[in-house]
């Protein structure tokens, strides 16, 4: 799967397992996709899907067991304690709740200072690291007057903007967002969500947005993958996702998202059964045993994610059929 149009990350073949009292969990098991320059690709799915592990392996919080994770033609797998330091400063992390996430010792011009003062220009004169920070508080939206508050003194909406100043500091080029609003409230989500977008015209940054929400990842995502116990089971841009989802489980998710006009209803799909475990998992195709339409070969039979037309991507043996 790929596509040579500016892209900026190619993951291929990602395995991310964990070893348990029982087994091997199959956190992220064969991932591959791509994420072009200036473009977000969400990723969705049921928690314990595997989402929130594939962003932290691309980036290196947890180390891959197998696959590639190209950034600019080279694998960031193989990059060394130097080549690591390097590749920080282009790729960052916002995460879902911005209240665990920052030290609550430290003032938010310490925590927006933190990430610079590694970088030479910044230690060497304090004039200059001052003006940066205030300058990021700006392009968040934080009041100046709160460069002294600590994170308690904050509510989850503010917590999250100095989250996002401190991934912009290095000037990024790649931010993964880990459900970065699911923890706000919903008119402080838009407001975030409307501040993600913006930065990322005005800088040309690449998100990859990871959430449980799709009516949340349609407004920002030029592209949407599905995952489904450790795999991608469609991905295709966000029209189509939405206009013909065509895996069953993508079905399931579209059809349980409340429709915010009175007197409209929309036939939610309930699905039967429980989600295997991703420790024994099942062969053949994962869904299989929750899926309306599955037949003896998705019980054998683990299907292919293959492009239908297009560039939307379906692991299905009846995508073409439904």
């Amino acid at each position: 799967m790929s596509n040579q149009a500016e892209k900026l990350v190619e993951i291929n073949h990602l395995k991310k397992y964990f070893h348990v009292n029982k087994g091997l969990l199959h956190a992220v098991d064969d991932v591959s996709f791509y994420i072009n320059k200036g473009e977000t690709l969400g990723l969705v799915g049921e928690s314990g899907c595997g989402k929130s592990t594939t962003g932290r392996t691309i980036i290196r919080l947890l180390e891959a067991d197998s696959g590639e994770v190209i950034f600019h033609g080279e694998n960031v797998l193989a990059f060394n304690q130097s080549q690591m330091h390097t590749f920080r400063q282009h790729v960052q992390m916002v995460f879902q709740d911005p209240y665990s996430s920052l030290n609550p010792r430290l003032s938010v011009f310490d925590l927006i200072a933190e990430p610079l003062t590694n970088i030479e220009e910044y230690q060497k004169d304090r004039k200059k690291l001052d003006a940066r920070v205030r300058d990021l508080m700006d392009v968040v939206g934080l009041s100046r007057r709160l460069i002294n508050a600590y994170p308690h003194e904050l509510d989850g909406g503010r917590r999250q903007r100095v989250g996002i100043a401190r991934a912009l500091s290095v000037r990024p080029e790649f931010i993964v967002l880990d459900e970065p609003v699911s923890a706000l409230d919903v008119c402080i989500q838009a407001q975030i969500i409307n501040l993600l977008k913006r930065l990322q015209q005005d800088m040309g940054l690449t998100y990859l947005f990871i959430s449980h929400d799709l009516s949340v990842v349609k407004h920002i995502s030029s592209r949407i993958g599905v995952m489904y116990l450790g795999k991608i089971v469609e991905l295709s841009d966000y029209k189509t996702i939405f206009a013909n989802p065509t895996h069953p489980y993508t079905q399931a998710l579209l059809s349980a998202i409340p429709i915010p006009k009175v007197g409209i209803e929309r036939h939610q799909i309930i699905l039967s059964g429980d989600v295997p475990s991703p420790v024994n998992l099942p062969g053949g195709c994962r869904f299989a045993g929750r899926c309306p339409y599955a037949q003896e070969r998705c019980k054998t039979e683990d299907p292919e994610l293959r492009d239908i037309g297009d560039h939307h991507y379906v692991a299905c043996h009846l995508a073409e059929k439904k």
